[in-house]
């Protein structure tokens, strides 16, 4: 009897032990998937997403589509990240509509989706979107575009090289924001190509990268070849776009905007490839990214919007050696410094 008694006491004393115990800490884990993982955006995007995680001790995995457009790899990713059991997956999505229901999917398991730069359709699909204003982004330079032809601008003739036929909303945003800042009516400003403004010469897709943007930019050169303002949808496109032109003796009389802010198309604008572009912050956007999922981890709480917005506003900054009035910009000094941070 006294034998089962010191037995009892010693299975008591253990469980008292075991339940006094302090609780290991979760372990965090979330995912990156990116529409590629060659843009140099997406690669800037990994960079600010694995110093965070490191610095957390957040464990990271990064997945990316095969090319721009390639929806089918993100979705299997997002399958992945549901059965691997992460906390949180970070998105830009290639297919704003259709990826929907696979995000619905992970969130439906208790992950926290964010959505970086690329709002999914509707924006609510993700628990929230870390992104640059690029409505804004494209008004910026759509002012200074105007604002630099000056008088001429009414007779301008612009070409658009946008990204993919599906105009995700980043496509959208920045292609109406560039007509509304150079003063075109934009008529629905959630379409592209319903404008009726005789100085659109036309729209062309460049997939985001400078082979495409070579291409639509000679096309549309055959199109009309006085084209002097041209709009692209990133970096890598007025790249391609400049080197059609120079290849029939016009890069030294287009005007070429463009939006991103990376460290080589700010080296563009300083060499006057390009005349300005609305720099984006994607290592901040993934940066705090992975911060809200870590708080999320932790207590449960999710990221709120920009007040006045329906997303997170990481900021936008125009980056010129030509400002002008009433445009407020920084020269290619200041974008070196912070370009993508």
């Amino acid at each position: 009897m006294k034998k089962s008694l010191i037995a009892t006491a010693v299975a008591a004393l253990s469980l008292g032990v075991a339940l006094s115990a302090p609780a290991q800490a979760q372990e965090v884990s979330a995912c990156l998937i990116t529409k590629t993982d060659t843009n140099p955006f997406f690669v800037k995007m990994k960079e600010g997403a694995t110093a965070k995680a490191q610095e957390l001790g957040v464990t990271l995995k990064s997945y990316a589509g095969k090319i721009d457009g390639d929806s089918e790899s993100q979705v299997a990713a997002i399958e992945t990240c549901i059965a691997d059991g992460a906390k949180g997956i970070l998105l830009t999505a290639s297919d704003t509509k259709g990826i929907v229901p696979a995000v619905q999917k992970a969130r439906d398991a208790g992950i926290l989706v964010i959505a970086l730069d690329t709002p999914l359709e509707p924006i609510d699909a993700a628990d929230m979107t870390f992104a640059t204003d690029n409505l804004l982004a494209g008004e910026l330079i759509g002012k200074w575009a105007a604002a630099t032809l000056g008088d001429a601008a009414k007779d301008a003739k612009i070409a658009f090289l946008n990204l993919t036929p599906s105009q995700p909303s980043v496509d959208v945003l920045r292609n109406q924001g560039f007509m509304k800042g150079f003063g075109i009516d934009v008529a629905d400003i959630n379409k592209i190509g319903d404008e009726t403004d005789p100085r659109i010469v036309g729209h062309d897709v460049t997939n985001g990268n400078e082979e495409g943007g070579r291409t639509a930019m000679e096309n549309l050169l055959q199109k009309d070849p006085t084209i002097n303002v041209v709009h692209t949808i990133n970096e890598p496109a007025a790249a391609g776009a400049y080197e059609a032109l120079k290849s029939v003796g016009r890069e030294g009389d287009v005007l070429v905007v463009s939006v991103d802010g990376g460290c080589p198309g700010v080296k563009n604008v300083a060499e006057g490839v390009i005349g300005a572009t609305s720099q984006q912050y994607p290592l901040l956007m993934a940066s705090m990214g992975i911060e809200a999922i870590k708080k999320f981890a932790d207590s449960g709480e999710k990221p709120e919007a920009t007040e006045g917005k329906n997303f997170f506003d990481t900021g936008v900054a125009l980056v010129t050696d030509k400002p002008v009035d009433g445009v407020e910009s920084i020269d290619t000094k200041e974008g070196t410094d912070k370009c993508w941070g």
